[in-house]
């Protein structure tokens, strides 16, 4: 496995492997996956990475500013994807534990996740990382028409 930068031309790769997150209904309140300029001007140049197998990309991870306000401004929400064929051979762990090291090295000191509460891989990788649960968001917002729960997660750096 080779987990690498994203570059714009990897685009096509993670906009099918966000779809089949969105698809699942456990990993994003996305119903579309945004076009290459919002999700480019969305996420941190210096924190995005992708996953390759067998020559293709099968994952990817990215953060987003928690805030754009200057105090905030060490803090982070990291996205992570993986490809339902990728799924099990440790590419999630992969890609997180590259963004955290980034993450660290870039200057940040803290990285927060909102995860699904039925989302058991996703909590699990999270939390054999480090990252600690600070709480149940209730009907934090609609998907389908269903209200859902996210757990918050952190890292502190």
């Amino acid at each position: 496995m080779l987990v690498r930068p994203l570059h714009p031309d990897d685009y096509p790769a993670v906009v099918a492997v966000f779809a089949e997150g969105i698809a699942t209904g456990l990993a994003t309140f996305e119903t579309e996956v945004p076009g290459w300029d919002e999700w480019d001007a969305a996420h941190l140049p210096d924190h995005r990475f992708v996953a390759e197998l067998d020559g293709g990309v099968v994952g990817w991870i990215a953060i987003v500013p928690y805030s754009r306000r200057a105090v905030y401004r060490g803090v982070g929400e990291e996205s992570v994807y993986v490809a339902e064929r990728a799924r099990g051979r440790g590419v999630g762990r992969a890609l997180l534990e590259t963004v955290i090291e980034s993450a660290r090295n870039g200057g940040l000191w803290m990285l927060q996740a909102g995860v699904f509460t039925d989302n058991g891989a996703s909590l699990a990788l999270h939390r054999a990382l480090g990252f600690r649960e600070v709480g149940i968001r209730e009907r934090i917002g609609q998907l389908d028409g269903v209200w859902r729960d996210v757990v918050l997660l952190e890292l502190r750096l």
